[in-house]
C-alpha cells in the first residue's frame, strides 16, 4: 500500500514536470507582411527573431508568409502569436482575433507617408498638389493589402477624381511589393505608381532607383501605418505579464543594426485607438465591411 502511494505521488510529479518542460519548451511565433522580397525579410527577421529569444527567454522563431491575406490567416489562425503589420493588415487581424493589441510601433508610424512615382516618358513633374495628369495612365499599387501601397493612395485617387482607380486609369495593376513597384514603374513597364517612402528611401540610398528613369511626384498627407500587434492569449500560455515583457524589449530595441533593418529609428507604444483612421478609410472605401 506504501508503495502504491509512493508510486502515484511520483507519478504526479513526474507528470507536473513534464507539463512544465511542455510549456517552457512551446516556441513563441512572429511573422511579417511580405512589403519587400522573402530574403531580405529572412536577413531582417532572423536577427530580431535572436534579439527576442535572449529578451524574453523563450525561443522565438520567425515564419516568413507569402501575402498580406497570410499574414493576417497565420495571426488568427494562432500559426503566430506576434506579427509585424502594416495598418490595414493589423485592423484586419485584430478584428478577426478578440483580444488582440496593437503594442509597438516604429517612431515614424504616426506620420507614414505614400509617394506617387512616375517614369520620366510621362512627363509629370513633382508638385505640392495632388497630381491629376495620372489619369489615363498604367498605374500599379503594391500589394492588394498595404496600406501605403494600396489603401492610402486608393483613398486619395477616389476623393480627386470621385471614381474608382479602375475607371481613372487605362489599366491597374498590383506589384506585390514596394520594391517591385519601384522596379516595375523605373523600367516602364508601368507609367505611375505608389510606393512606401522607407522603402523608396532605402532603394534610393542603395543605389537601386535611377533618378533620371522614375521621380517622385506626390506626397500624400501623414497617416498611422505599420505596427506590432499581439495575441491576446499570450499571458494564458506563457505567463503573467508575458505581453508586457514583449512590448518592452520591442521598446527597448535599440541596436540600430537590428533598426535599420525595419527600417526604424526605434519603437514607441501603440495602442489599437491610434489605427482608428484606418479602419474608418477602410470602411470608406469598402476595403473592410
Amino acid at each position: 500500500m506504501k508503495n502504491g502511494v509512493i508510486r502515484r505521488a511520483w507519478a504526479g510529479i513526474l507528470a507536473g514536470l513534464l507539463a512544465t518542460s511542455t510549456v517552457a519548451a512551446e516556441t513563441f511565433v512572429f511573422t511579417a507582411i511580405p512589403d519587400q522580397d522573402e530574403a531580405r525579410l529572412m536577413e531582417r527577421f532572423g536577427k530580431v527573431a535572436a534579439y527576442l529569444s535572449e529578451a524574453l527567454g523563450v525561443e522565438t522563431k520567425y515564419v516568413p508568409v507569402k501575402s498580406y491575406a497570410a499574414a493576417v490567416t497565420a495571426f488568427r489562425n494562432d500559426q503566430v502569436q506576434l506579427a509585424w503589420f502594416g495598418g490595414l493588415s493589423g485592423v484586419r487581424a485584430r478584428l478577426l482575433v478578440d483580444g488582440s493589441e496593437a503594442i509597438a510601433q516604429g517612431v515614424e508610424d504616426p506620420e507614414f507617408e505614400t509617394y506617387f512615382i512616375a517614369h520620366a516618358s510621362t512627363g509629370l513633374q513633382p508638385s505640392d498638389d495632388f497630381p491629376a495628369g495620372i489619369a489615363g495612365k498604367v498605374f500599379t499599387f503594391g500589394s492588394k493589402g498595404s496600406t501605403s501601397g494600396r489603401l492610402m493612395p486608393e483613398y486619395h485617387i477616389r476623393q480627386h477624381f470621385g471614381k474608382s482607380p479602375d475607371e481613372v486609369f487605362s489599366k491597374v495593376g498590383f506589384s506585390g511589393n514596394h520594391s517591385k513597384t519601384i522596379a516595375l514603374v523605373q523600367s516602364g513597364a508601368y507609367e505611375v505608381g505608389a510606393v512606401n517612402f522607407k522603402v523608396w528611401k532605402r532603394e534610393l540610398a542603395e543605389g537601386k532607383v535611377d533618378p533620371s528613369k522614375v521621380a517622385v511626384i506626390w506626397t500624400t498627407p501623414p497617416y498611422p501605418d505599420y505596427q506590432w500587434s499581439i495575441r491576446g492569449d499570450v499571458d494564458a500560455r506563457w505567463g503573467k505579464g508575458f505581453k508586457d515583457k514583449v512590448q518592452a524589449a520591442l521598446l527597448n530595441m535599440r541596436d540600430p543594426d537590428l533598426l535599420a533593418s525595419f527600417p526604424r529609428g526605434g519603437f514607441i507604444v501603440a495602442t489599437n485607438a491610434d489605427y482608428q483612421p484606418i479602419l474608418d478609410t477602410a470602411r470608406a472605401i469598402k476595403l473592410i465591411d
